[in-house]
């Protein structure tokens, strides 16, 4: 049984520490979110997106009870958001989005990952300015243009819509793009229509037209592995990047 069991454990281990990485994301933005306003999801909208969104990924009951248990608690950790910005190996380009309580620690951290891999972290703007930040919406149960009909009611400003169909289920998922700062207006026109509408992707997001492919077996192997460090670190939330490549699983 040797080497099959050594893969099963190899693959048990990172499936574990994957969840365990979305529980403490999640975790998190439910505290932060707990602490801004009223433990309560009825009563503090912001919660209770939240928590839509962590179940959306699965997120146990009870992990999000003990995130809201600790924020109704004496507890005062202070989460602060922190965005990083790097050049990794070849052209890549990566913005990376922390949430931490402690912004040298994890700055040091994220500035290892790219220099252990060909990179160098980069000034604030060198990297960001090359990419739009979006509110991002995926949801089916609603026409496109029905949706666009609420958003103009609800005096949205959006960038881009477009309908495409889901392989798989045959469903018709439209999406909606506009700038970050929409979002919350965007989110409550949206949840305005009623339970109708299944949003499969709810997020302000980093996206650059500007891709560029990884050839060089060198470059792809760091830049993996970038990928992969600022993965196991527990402050780091979002990665974004320019790569046309996407990490094999395997």
């Amino acid at each position: 049984m040797g080497r099959a069991h050594e893969v099963r454990a190899a693959s048990m281990a990172k499936t574990a520490a994957a969840k365990a990485k979305l529980n403490s994301k999640w975790s998190r933005l439910i505290y932060m979110a707990a602490k801004a306003g009223v433990p309560d999801p009825d009563l503090n909208q912001t919660l209770k997106r939240t928590i839509e969104r962590a179940k959306r990924e699965q997120v146990t009951a009870d992990v999000i009870k003990r995130a809201i248990d600790k924020a109704k608690g004496a507890d005062q950790t202070s989460y602060v958001d922190l965005l990083l910005e790097g050049f990794g190996p070849g052209n890549s380009q990566v913005v990376v989005e922390c949430l931490t309580d402690n912004h040298n620690r994890t700055q040091t951290d994220v500035k290892v990952a790219f220099q252990k891999t060909g990179g160098k972290i980069a000034s604030s703007g060198s990297v960001t300015y090359q990419f739009k930040h979006l509110s991002v919406f995926v949801f089916k149960g609603l026409s496109e243009e029905d949706a666009v009909m609420a958003l103009l009611d609800a005096d949205c400003d959006v960038q881009n819509t477009y309908t495409e169909t889901d392989e798989e289920t045959g469903d018709e998922l439209v999406t909606v793009e506009a700038d970050y700062s929409e979002y919350n207006k965007i989110r409550q026109a949206l949840a305005d229509l009623g339970d109708g509408i299944e949003f499969l992707v709810d997020k302000i997001s980093w996206e650059t037209d500007n891709m560029v492919d990884l050839t060089d077996e060198k470059e792809i192997d760091q830049f993996e592995r970038l990928l992969a460090m600022l993965e196991d670190l527990d402050d780091v939330q979002d990665v974004y990047h320019n790569v046309n490549w996407e990490v094999s699983e395997e």
